[in-house]
C-alpha cells in the first residue's frame, strides 16, 4: 500500500496527476462533494447558532467507505480539492467525514495540472483555510434558509411546487424587467442620409451626422441636393490604436463562448472543466486576470519565435474585482507552444478560443491611420461626414479579435472602410443619396451570456454561481431560452439620383430573437410577490452586499454566524407576516368586457398555468360557471389583448369529419390537440389550432394509429383496453390505466389473458413509490 493518499475531487484529474507522482502516491477521486445538509427541515438549527446536519447520500456512501479504508492504511493523507471556497468545503467535509487527523493531513492546492505545478504544492502544503471553508458555509446556510422558508410562502399565496433562490431571484428579476422595458418601448422613426461619391472602385460613402424626424424635411434636404456643389471642407488624418484583451476569467469565458461559438454558460463550465481536468488549461472558476511570470515567458517565447519581437508586448493586467483574491492566475494554456490539442469538437473549439485570448493579451497594439472628412453642401448649412481607416500594423488581431454583444452593430468610425485619395477643397461628384427611415430599438434582451456580465457589473454571485444560477432558473420554468420570429415592418425610402427623387415603401423583419431569455408568466407574478414582501432578497443593493459579506468572512474580517443572525431574524419576521397577511397572487389582469354577453374578461395565472376567464365565478346570484381558455405558446398575461383573448374561445371547434365521427380542435393541459371518436391525438409544434384543416386532421390521426400499430404486440379479444405494447424500455402490458412491467422470464408473445390480469392484480397491490416531497435543493 503506498504511504500517501491524495484525495482529488474528479476521476479524470486523479488519472492526470497519477501520471506525474511516484509509487509512493495513490491518487483517489471523492467525485466531488461527499456530503450535504439533511433534506429536512432541522438541517440547520437556528436556535444554536446555525448548527448544520450533514449526511452522505446513498450514491456517495461507498465511494466514503473506500476513502476510508485508505486513508486508514496511508501515513499521509493529502487533500487536492480546488482552490476557490467550495474546494476549501470539499476538503473539510473529507478532513471530518473520514476522520482524518491533524498531524497526518496536510491540504494541498494548484491552479494548473502539471507535473511543477503539482510538485510545488506537494512541496508548500498548508492546513484547511477555516476563514474559506465559513464563507462557503455561510453561502450554502443562508441559501438553504432562504429556500426552505420562502418555497412554503409561495406554495400558499401563488401555487404550489413552486421555489425561490437568493442569486436566482435576483437574476430573474432583472429579466422580468428587462422584458417590461421592451414591452413599454415605444419605437420613434427618424430618416437617415447616406450618400456615395465617386464610381467604382474611387466610390466611397458619407453619412450626415443628424437625422430627419419628418419625411417632408429629408425629402427639402434631398431636393436641396439636386443642384448643389460638394466639396471637401476639412480633412483630419491621425493616429489610432487598440490594444488586446485581458485573459480570460470565468465571466469572459462565459460571455465570449457564447458570442463567438454559441455555447450555453453550461456548457461553457463542462468543456472548461475537461479541458482544465486533462491538464490543458488553468483552473476556470476564476475572477482574476494575472498571469504568472512563467506564462508571461512562455508566451513571450511563442509570440517571437511565431511572429517576431515586433508583435510582442508584456502586459500585466490587473483585476477591478474586489473579491478576487481567491485565484492565482486568468484562465489560460498550460502550454502555450501547444497550439491545438486532441479531442472532441467542442473541446479544440473552446481550447482555441483560451489560446487566442491569452496570446493577443501579450501582444503589441493593432495601429491603424484614420481619416475624417467632412463634406460641405453648396445649398445647406450641414456637412457629410465620411470616415475611412487603413491598418497600418495588425498586431494582436493577427490572432484574435473580441466579439460584440450587438449583433448588428453599426460600422463604428468607419471600421474596415478605406477612402480614396482624397484632397482639401475637392469638388465630389454625387451618383446617389438615399434617405432611409431607421426605428429606435428597445433595449436588448439578456442572453445567458450578457446576463452574467451583468450580475458581475452588480456584484452578484461569484465565478462558480454563474452557471448553476442560470440553468435553475430555465429548470424552475421561471425563465425560457427561445428563439422568437419578428414581425414585418414598412419603412420609407427616398433614393436622390441623376436628378430625380425616387419614393419607395420597403418590408423589413423586425423583433425577431434568437438565443433570448424571456421570463414567464408564473416568473414574473413570483418577481412581483417578492419585490411587494421580500424587497431585501431581489435587491440588487442588498444581494451584492451579501457577496461583500463573504468575501470578509473568507478574509477572516467577519464572524459568519453574526453576519447570518442579522440577516436572518428580519427576514423571518417577514416569512411570518406575510403568510398571515399577504393575499394571493395571480397576477390578474382585466381585459375589458365581452361584445356580446358583456361579462367581464380577465386573465391570471392558475394551477395549471395562465387563462383567460369571461364571468365572474359562480354565485347564488350567478349560478352561470365562467368560461375559460389556456393562453397559446408566446403568450403572456401582461401582454395579451382583448382580441387575442376572444380568439382563444374560438376553441374547441370542429374541423371536420372523419369515419362518421367529428375532429374537433382543442387547447388542454398538456397543448392543442385534436379530438376524434374518444381519442387524444396531439399537433406536432409549429401548426396553429386555428389555421388546423381537415385534411391534416385526418393525416395526425392517420400517422398516430401507425405508429400505434408498431408499437402494438399483442391484443386480446376478451378486452380491447389490454394490450401488450414495444415501449422505450421493452415491452410491457398496457391494462386500462395501469401500466404493467412484464417478468423477465416471460415471454411477451406467449402470454395470455389471464397471465396479464393476475399480473396487473399484483401491480396494484405493490406500494407505490415516492416518499415524503421536499423542497427542491438549492
Amino acid at each position: 500500500m503506498a504511504k500517501n493518499l491524495l484525495i482529488v475531487e474528479s476521476p479524470a484529474k486523479a488519472k492526470t496527476i497519477e501520471g506525474y507522482l511516484g509509487k509512493d502516491f495513490t491518487v483517489k477521486s471523492s467525485y466531488g462533494h461527499i456530503r450535504d445538509l439533511v433534506k429536512s427541515e432541522d438541517a440547520i438549527d437556528i436556535a444554536h447558532n446555525f448548527e448544520q446536519k450533514y449526511e452522505v447520500p446513498a450514491d456517495k456512501k461507498q465511494v466514503v467507505s473506500d476513502l476510508k479504508k485508505l486513508a486508514k492504511e496511508a501515513d499521509m493523507v493529502w487533500l487536492a480539492s480546488d482552490e476557490d471556497r467550495e474546494g476549501e468545503a470539499i476538503s473539510w467535509h473529507l478532513f471530518e467525514t473520514l476522520g482524518l487527523k491533524e498531524a497526518n493531513t496536510k491540504r494541498i492546492v494548484f491552479h494548473e495540472i502539471t507535473k511543477p505545478a503539482i510538485l510545488r504544492a506537494i512541496e508548500n502544503p498548508r492546513k484547511i483555510d477555516y476563514n474559506l471553508v465559513n464563507a462557503q458555509q455561510a453561502r450554502r446556510v443562508l441559501d438553504r434558509l432562504v429556500g426552505f422558508e420562502l418555497s412554503p410562502v409561495l406554495w400558499k399565496k401563488v401555487k404550489p411546487s413552486l421555489s425561490a433562490g437568493r442569486v436566482q431571484s435576483v437574476a430573474v428579476r432583472l429579466i422580468v424587467d428587462r422584458e417590461r422595458e421592451v414591452n413599454k418601448f415605444k419605437s420613434e422613426a427618424a430618416f437617415k442620409i447616406v450618400a456615395i461619391f465617386g464610381k467604382g472602385k474611387e466610390a466611397f460613402k458619407a453619412e450626415l451626422p443628424e437625422r430627419f424626424a419628418q419625411q417632408d424635411d429629408a425629402e427639402k434636404f434631398l431636393q436641396d441636393c439636386i443642384s448643389a456643389d460638394f466639396d471637401i471642407n476639412s480633412l483630419e488624418t491621425r493616429p489610432a490604436k487598440r490594444s488586446p484583451a485581458a485573459p480570460f476569467t470565468t465571466s469572459t469565458l462565459q460571455q465570449e463562448a457564447s458570442r463567438k461559438l454559441g455555447y450555453s454558460v453550461s456548457r461553457t463550465m463542462q468543456v472548461a472543466q475537461k479541458l482544465y481536468e486533462s491538464g490543458l488549461i488553468t483552473y476556470m472558476r476564476t475572477d482574476s486576470v494575472n498571469l504568472s511570470d512563467t506564462a508571461l515567458n512562455a508566451a513571450a517565447d511563442e509570440i517571437v519565435s511565431a511572429y517576431g519581437n515586433k508583435y510582442h508586448q508584456q502586459r500585466k493586467y490587473k483585476t477591478k474585482s474586489a473579491g478576487a483574491q481567491e485565484a492565482h492566475e486568468a484562465i489560460r494554456p498550460t502550454y502555450f507552444n501547444q497550439h491545438s490539442i486532441d479531442g472532441d469538437g467542442s473541446e479544440k473549439r473552446l481550447y482555441d478560443l483560451i489560446w487566442k485570448r491569452a496570446i493577443a493579451s501579450q501582444m503589441s497594439e493593432a495601429q491603424f491611420e484614420k481619416t475624417t472628412a467632412k463634406i460641405g453642401i453648396s445649398t445647406r448649412k450641414e456637412e457629410l461626414v465620411a470616415n475611412g481607416e487603413v491598418m497600418k500594423f495588425d498586431g494582436f488581431l493577427k490572432v484574435y479579435l473580441e466579439s460584440s454583444d450587438e449583433e448588428d452593430e453599426p460600422q463604428q468610425d468607419g471600421e474596415n472602410a478605406m477612402l480614396p485619395p482624397l484632397t482639401k477643397g475637392q469638388r465630389l461628384a454625387l451618383q446617389e443619396m438615399s434617405a432611409t427611415e431607421r426605428f429606435s430599438r428597445p433595449p436588448a434582451r439578456y442572453t445567458e451570456a450578457s446576463l452574467v456580465k451583468k450580475l458581475e457589473e452588480l456584484g452578484i454571485g461569484r465565478p462558480s454561481t454563474y452557471a448553476p444560477t442560470i440553468s435553475t432558473i430555465q429548470n424552475r420554468g421561471y425563465v425560457v431560452k427561445e428563439e422568437r420570429e419578428g414581425k414585418q415592418r414598412a419603412f420609407r425610402v427616398l433614393t436622390l439620383k441623376s436628378g430625380n427623387i425616387v419614393k419607395e415603401e420597403k418590408v423589413e423583419n423586425t423583433g425577431a430573437e434568437k438565443g433570448k431569455l424571456f421570463p414567464t408568466d408564473i416568473g414574473a407574478v413570483v418577481n412581483d410577490f417578492l419585490v411587494l414582501y421580500f424587497k431585501g432578497i431581489v435587491d440588487f443593493n442588498f444581494t451584492a452586499s451579501v457577496e461583500k459579506q463573504f468575501d470578509e468572512i473568507a478574509q477572516g474580517l467577519k464572524e459568519w454566524t453574526d453576519m447570518i443572525r442579522t440577516f436572518y431574524d428580519p427576514f423571518h419576521k417577514d416569512v411570518e407576516s406575510t403568510i398571515q397577511t399577504a393575499d394571493k397572487a395571480t397576477g390578474e389582469r382585466e381585459l375589458g368586457v365581452h361584445p356580446i354577453s358583456g361579462k367581464k374578461i380577465s386573465v391570471r395565472i392558475g394551477r395549471y398555468g395562465p387563462f383567460v376567464q369571461v364571468g365572474e365565478n359562480a354565485t347564488d346570484a350567478e349560478p352561470e360557471k365562467p368560461l375559460y381558455a389556456s393562453l397559446r405558446s408566446g403568450q403572456s398575461i401582461e401582454t395579451i389583448s382583448i382580441e387575442d383573448a376572444l380568439e382563444l374561445f374560438k376553441l374547441p371547434k370542429k374541423v371536420g369529419i372523419f369515419e362518421d365521427k367529428d375532429m374537433t380542435v382543442a387547447i388542454g393541459k398538456f397543448g392543442p390537440y385534436v379530438r376524434h371518436n374518444s381519442a387524444f391525438y396531439s399537433l406536432p409544434k409549429g401548426i396553429d389550432p386555428l389555421d388546423l384543416t381537415e385534411e391534416q386532421a385526418i393525416e395526425l390521426i392517420l400517422e398516430k394509429r401507425k405508429k400505434d400499430a408498431e408499437k402494438l404486440i399483442k391484443a386480446f379479444d376478451e378486452d380491447p383496453t389490454v394490450k401488450i405494447l414495444n415501449g422505450r424500455w421493452g415491452p410491457y402490458i398496457e391494462f386500462g390505466k395501469l401500466n404493467v412491467k412484464i417478468p423477465k422470464d416471460k415471454d411477451p408473445l406467449e402470454l395470455t389473458f389471464e397471465e396479464c390480469k393476475a399480473l396487473a392484480a399484483i401491480a396494484e397491490k405493490e406500494p407505490k413509490k415516492g416518499g415524503k416531497k421536499f423542497a427542491k435543493k438549492k
